[in-house]
């Protein structure tokens, strides 16, 4: 059973049990998931109807040569990928307070009784800072979560708290098994050049001009909500093995099979082969979806991420 599949069979399980009618609600609070673009959804699982009427993602706005496009609203892909091939200028924004007020106003009115609103780390972009703005003006219960972290260990955190509030969990639930999920992931990524990142201002900017002077490809990950440094590999090629070798220790160090989830742009074919080098090491299939565009336009292109997450959640009751 795929990843996908798994999730979608439980969420049924729990929205739909034996002996219960399927439009019978579960009998507890109704507690809906808001996030954004940020966290990497796979599309498919966001669609999927048992997901989709707990879930609302939010799209993070990216600028091209002064242009605005929005995640899931334009085909931000393949514009990036030519203006980051291009050199053009790629900039990022929050999504505005506005929107995240008219999405929780929406589900206040679609019955929802609270909100658990969940989003990258607040010391990379101001979402957060938007999402509680936003909270503060409606008259329904929004509980912020900063994940302190992006792409799918945000993501997770989001499938576990959709997970909590299908149960039937209270908000508080629900965003305490946001938090755990989000605590419990890691992120190892490369990228093959650090300059798009220093454009971003999310390095230090002395460390990445001296970085891409000397070719250096550090391996980096999010430590304390920031990027942050591993190893530093002089070539591409031993760059990506030691990856793989922090990766695999890293889920040998735990004590359960963790969620595995692949990131890139523009590069597909490479993460597959790296997520089926990683395939023996973990127990369920590993999820290979491309990094949103609101990251990919800092990361840049051939950007590879793997996200070690936490086992897959059981039920709360």
């Amino acid at each position: 059973m795929s990843w996908l599949e798994d999730l979608v069979q439980r969420s049924r399980q729990l929205l739909h049990p034996a002996g219960r009618k399927p439009d019978e609600a579960s009998g507890g609070p109704r507690v809906a998931v808001v996030t954004d673009s940020a966290a990497s959804l796979p599309a498919e699982w966001a669609a999927e109807p048992e997901t989709a009427d707990w879930l609302r993602i939010v799209p993070m706005p990216v600028m091209i040569s002064g242009q605005i496009y929005g995640e899931g609203v334009d085909d931000v892909p393949a514009v990036l990928t030519i203006g980051l091939a291009e050199g053009k200028e790629v900039k990022t924004s929050r999504p505005s307070p506005g929107l995240f007020t008219r999405t929780y106003e929406e589900l206040q009115r679609q019955g929802y009784d609270a909100i658990v609103s969940i989003h990258l780390s607040g010391s990379l972009s101001g979402t957060v800072e938007a999402a509680a703005l936003a909270a503060a003006e409606v008259d329904i219960r929004v509980e912020i979560v900063d994940t302190r972290s992006v792409a799918m260990a945000e993501g997770f955190a989001v499938v576990a708290a959709v997970l909590a509030a299908q149960d039937g969990a209270e908000v508080s639930a629900v965003a305490e098994r946001a938090r755990e999920a989000a605590a419990a992931a890691d992120v190892l990524f490369y990228v093959p050049s650090l300059d798009q990142l220093r454009r971003g201002g999310r390095i230090n900017p002395a460390a990445g001009f001296f970085g891409s002077l000397l070719a250096i490809k550090p391996i980096l990950t999010i430590r304390d909500g920031a990027i942050a440094e591993v190893e530093k590999i002089r070539t591409a090629s031993k760059a990506l093995v030691r990856m793989q070798q922090l990766v695999v220790r890293r889920i040998e160090e735990l004590e359960y099979s963790p969620q595995l989830a692949v990131h890139y742009f523009g590069n597909e074919a490479e993460a597959r082969s790296l997520a089926e080098e990683l395939s023996p090491h973990v127990g369920d299939e590993i999820l290979v979806t491309a990094v949103p565009s609101v990251l990919a336009a800092h990361a840049g292109l051939g950007v590879l991420a793997v996200v070690i997450g936490p086992a897959m959640p059981d039920p709360v009751s």
